[in-house]
C-alpha cells in the first residue's frame, strides 16, 4: 500500500481538553493510558498503512513522542474529531482516512477491518459500524441507534429508540452505532466544507450532516461492542473489562 491511491491512514483524534472527563485520553486504565490502548489496537490492524495521533495539546504530542508514535498537533479550537481528521488529511496523503476515537479503549482491529470492507465498491464514500443493541441501551440516549436500508445505507441515526415498536410486538431489532468512521478523501473534504446542519445540532450527532446533505453512509455489522469513555463510571467499567480481557489472554 505504498501509493496514495491505496493508502489507508488511521487517525486518532486525542483531545486533552475534554469537558465531561478532563484529560481522559491520558487517564490510566489497567496500567496504561487510554490513548495507548486505542493506538495499540489500531496498529494491530494490517489494513492500515499508518496510524497517526491528532493531538490538541503539546502534552499529548510529547506523550506520543516519548512512545515513538506519529503525531500531528492540531488547533485546540477545532470543534470535532472529524475536523482534526480533516486537518491531518491536509498534510498526509491517503485515499481513505479512518477516524478512530481516542476514548474507545475497547477498540479491536476487527472494528476497523469491518468498516473498510465496503470500500471494495467504488461508490461507497463513508462507512461506520453497528452492533446489536443490549437491552439496557435501547432506551439510553447516550447509546446512539441507527436504522439502515436493505443495502446497508444508513437511513437515520438517533439518540431516541428507533425503530419505534408501535404495536408492542416485541420483535424489533435495535442496532447501536459505534463512533468509528472511514472516509474517502473527497467525502471528508466535502464534510469539512459543509456547515453544521439542523438535525446534527438537534441530536448532537455530526454524522447527520452527511445524511442531510445527501452523502450516503454505509453501515457495517460487527459482533464486538465498545464503550466510549465519557465519565468516571465509564472509566471504571471499561477498566474492569480490559483487565478481564487481559486475564483471558494470559
Amino acid at each position: 500500500m505504498s501509493s496514495t491511491h491505496n493508502r489507508i491512514v488511521g487517525v486518532i483524534p486525542a483531545r486533552l481538553a475534554s469537558t465531561r472527563l478532563p484529560r481522559k485520553v491520558l487517564r490510566t486504565l489497567a496500567g496504561e493510558p487510554m490513548l495507548a490502548w486505542v493506538y495499540r489496537a489500531a496498529k494491530a490492524c494490517d489494513a492500515l498503512s499508518d496510524v497517526i495521533v491528532a493531538a490538541d495539546s503539546a502534552e499529548v504530542q510529547q506523550f506520543c513522542d516519548q512512545r515513538g508514535w506519529p503525531c500531528i498537533l492540531t488547533s485546540p479550537d477545532l470543534p470535532s474529531g472529524t475536523d482534526r481528521l480533516y486537518a491531518v488529511s491536509r498534510v498526509v496523503d491517503a485515499n481513505i482516512y479512518v477516524n478512530i476515537q481516542g476514548d474507545e479503549p475497547l477498540l479491536l482491529p476487527e472494528h476497523i477491518t469491518a468498516i473498510l470492507e465496503p470500500f471494495v465498491s467504488p461508490h461507497v464514500e463513508v462507512t461506520t459500524p453497528k452492533v446489536r443493541c443490549t437491552p439496557e441501551d435501547i432506551a439510553n440516549p447516550n447509546a446512539v441507534k441507527v436504522v439502515t436500508a436493505i443495502d446497508g445505507r444508513a437511513l437515520y441515526f438517533s439518540r431516541s429508540t428507533i425503530p419505534f415498536d408501535r404495536d408492542g410486538r416485541g420483535d424489533a431489532i435495535y442496532w447501536k452505532h459505534l463512533g468509528l468512521y472511514a472516509y474517502r478523501r473527497a467525502a471528508l473534504e466535502r464534510f469539512a466544507a459543509l456547515s453544521p446542519s439542523e438535525l446534527e445540532q438537534t441530536e448532537r450527532l455530526e454524522q447527520l450532516r452527511l445524511l442531510e446533505n445527501g452523502i450516503a453512509i454505509y453501515v457495517a455489522e460487527t459482533e464486538h461492542d465498545t464503550i466510549g469513555v465519557d465519565t468516571e463510571e465509564d472509566l471504571r467499567r471499561v477498566e474492569a473489562m480490559l483487565l478481564e480481557r487481559c486475564r483471558s489472554k494470559a
